[in-house]
């Protein structure tokens, strides 16, 4: 590695190896962290404008590999990064005999850190000496590919964020994952009350409480999407979109404060859900249900339950817990016609 001067210029040039990656031109190398920080950049997702599919960084993570690399006998896997070609300027091959030279341009961060984020992120200011590996023209969308399989089944990747690349990469989300196309409405649509409230694994939109994450919704969703055949994924989203806007009516407090009640939780978002079901099967194929419908029938029951922790949900959790806690609804929902018969 050398840092040189090309007329007005400062480069970093970093000594490298072309080679293949099955079907995929790369350029292997060895470089300081410190150099390979200064000249990479992760893509976090950013939740507020849909950019980016990186998960966010996790500190205690990335620290932990930080105080790994400075013990004896320390090693890792190489680093892997792609050079985008819309980063072409900041960034050039020189072909060399037997070798080539990566120049980068100083002050550019030109490499994408595709699978070494956590890695790099808290080496800033070491220098040790790490093996990388790096694709060479890469889209963004291609690196969201290489991502999620390399990372697929890592421990602590947001499924959620894996939920998000998959709607991007489907050519056609209502027939492929109607249930993530459901999910994303409630988190897309401004009118919905879940709009930019479910975690995604990106970073975060400020100002807002989270309730749920991206996975649950789509967990939930799936329950409308088999119980509500055969409806359209969108018509399928919209009731469900109308459906919350009651729930959030009828129990503003619960539904507006996620820590303290059980509404926005996993266990009350898939109950929740199977009651929605319920309501639109009791209606007919053919009922198109609004939020007033939904509203009238919630009030009957759902706004006098105890949604807290110390309700009759608390500690219900899972597949099974979820099952539970919709029969405790039902039976909720059974008991005022129960009343009216005896009176």
């Amino acid at each position: 590695m050398s840092v040189q001067n090309m007329g007005q210029e400062r480069s970093t040039v970093l000594s490298c190896v072309a080679g293949r990656s099955i079907d995929r031109p790369v350029l292997l190398g060895f470089a300081s962290s410190r150099v390979l920080y200064r000249h990479s950049f992760a893509d976090v997702l950013d939740e507020a404008s849909g950019t980016g599919y990186q998960r966010r960084l996790n500190a205690r993570h990335s620290l932990d590999f930080r105080r790994y690399v400075q013990d004896a006998g320390s090693t890792t896997i190489p680093l892997t990064f792609n050079l985008r070609d819309d980063a072409i300027g900041r960034w050039r091959i020189v072909e060399g005999h037997g070798s080539c030279s990566l120049v980068l341009q100083e002050g550019e961060r030109s490499l994408s850190q595709v699978d070494c984020q956590h890695r790099l992120g808290h080496l800033a200011d070491i220098d040790v000496e790490l093996p990388f590996m790096c694709f060479v023209g890469l889209s963004e969308r291609e690196e969201m590919v290489v991502f999620g399989i390399i990372n697929g089944k890592a421990k602590g990747l947001s499924n959620s964020l894996l939920d998000f690349h998959d709607a991007q990469l489907c050519a056609d989300l209502a027939t492929e994952k109607p249930e993530l196309l459901v999910a994303l409405h409630l988190k897309n649509e401004p009118s919905s009350p879940w709009y930019n409230r479910l975690d995604l694994g990106g970073v975060r939109v400020s100002g807002l409480d989270r309730c749920a994450s991206l996975r649950t919704m789509q967990k939930a969703s799936r329950i409308l999407v088999r119980r509500l055949k055969p409806r359209s994924a969108e018509e399928v989203a919209r009731l469900s979109r109308e459906f919350w806007i009651a729930v959030a009516t009828v129990m503003p407090e619960a539904f507006s404060k996620p820590r303290r009640s059980l509404v926005t939780k996993g266990v009350g978002v898939y109950a929740l859900t199977e009651i929605a079901a319920d309501i639109v099967a009791e209606g007919g194929v053919d009922a198109r249900m609004d939020a007033r419908s939904f509203a009238v029938a919630l009030a009957e029951f759902a706004a006098d339950l105890d949604w807290t922790n110390s309700g009759p949900l608390a500690g219900l959790g899972g597949e099974g817990g979820a099952k539970k806690a919709a029969e405790i609804l039902r039976s909720s929902r059974r008991r005022p016609a129960l009343r009216l018969v005896h009176g």
